[in-house]
């Protein structure tokens, strides 16, 4: 199969485009991993530890209520005790809901079943003339039950100070592995890089200079490129281009040679010509004063 340039770079390209979306697989899968930690914690413990809060100060407003009728002589603010029963069971139905830590499900119940009791308690309390339960019975049940939203709310502050942990490692962790693989990567990002650069420079050089040696009548330069690509083919018309000019150069060599070969001959000739005339010419004065000597002697 023939490997073309376009081919190759485009695959160098593709190569490329693939390290940069694995990274981006890992990264998102890191940052999705650590971001599910942290809306676990918030959204689990961090919403029980307001939830225990909520009803804590819901018990301490009802209690201040109770001490500050009992203190002034006045009959307590029903409507703003059962206002805040109210606020207290919509807190604790929503933690019914969330239940996250072991023993979670147990201390709210537990919770439940003292708030009730807590709720008739100071109900009789305040509306009765004559209640049966007393302030001090009152007082007892309201620390047991604060202290149960205190605990409550000191269970999942712990969950949250462990979560929290846990997703500090995980963010060490992912950062350890995003650190050696995004190293990884750029190594052999690097490293395909020079090489594939590397590739297509030095056949641009060597290309460059076979032909500033044509220009230079060097045509002894030849041009070798091993593979299937545009670049093999160009060597091959390289080549076969420098021996024709080559072979063309030797002919003119030799033409030129036999003109002057030529040249010479024609000029000896001419002189051997030249020679024989002159030659002709002392025959024939020689000639003349020999008949004219033997007629000088006659006389």
């Amino acid at each position: 199969m023939k490997a073309s340039i376009r081919l190759k770079f485009s695959l160098g390209i593709f190569f490329l485009f693939i390290i940069i979306v694995l990274l981006s697989i890992f990264s998102a899968y890191f940052v999705n991993k650590l971001s599910n930690k942290t809306a676990a914690i918030l959204k689990e413990n961090h919403l029980s530890v307001i939830f225990a809060r909520d009803m804590s100060e819901n018990l301490t407003n009802i209690n201040m209520e109770i001490t500050r009728g009992l203190l002034s002589n006045q009959t307590p603010d029903t409507m703003l005790i059962k206002k805040e029963f109210g606020f207290f069971e919509k807190s604790l139905t929503l933690e019914k809901n969330d239940f996250t830590e072991p023993g979670e499900d147990k201390l709210v119940a537990s919770i439940d079943a003292n708030f009730n009791d807590y709720r008739k308690s100071v109900l009789q309390f305040t509306e009765q003339a004559k209640p049966l339960v007393t302030i001090q019975t009152l007082q007892k049940k309201f620390i047991d039950l604060y202290e149960q939203e205190m605990f409550l709310s000191q269970m999942n502050s712990k969950a949250i100070e462990a979560k929290t942990e846990d997703a500090k490692l995980t963010a060490n962790s992912a950062l350890k592995q995003m650190t050696i693989l995004a190293t990884l990567c750029f190594i052999i990002t690097v490293t395909f890089t020079y090489s594939f650069a590397s590739y297509f420079n030095t056949r641009f050089f060597q290309l460059f200079n076979g032909i500033k040696e044509i220009v230079a009548s060097n045509f002894g330069q030849r041009l070798h490129f091993n593979g299937t690509d545009e670049f093999h083919e160009i060597s091959l018309v390289f080549n076969k281009m420098a021996e024709n000019l080559s072979n063309i150069n030797k002919g003119s060599g030799s033409t030129v040679a036999k003109e002057l070969n030529n040249d010479e001959s024609g000029n000896d000739i001419q002189d051997m010509k030249e020679m024989l005339n002159r030659l002709k010419s002392l025959e024939e004065q020689a000639s003349e004063l020999i008949s004219r000597l033997e007629n000088t002697n006659s006389k």
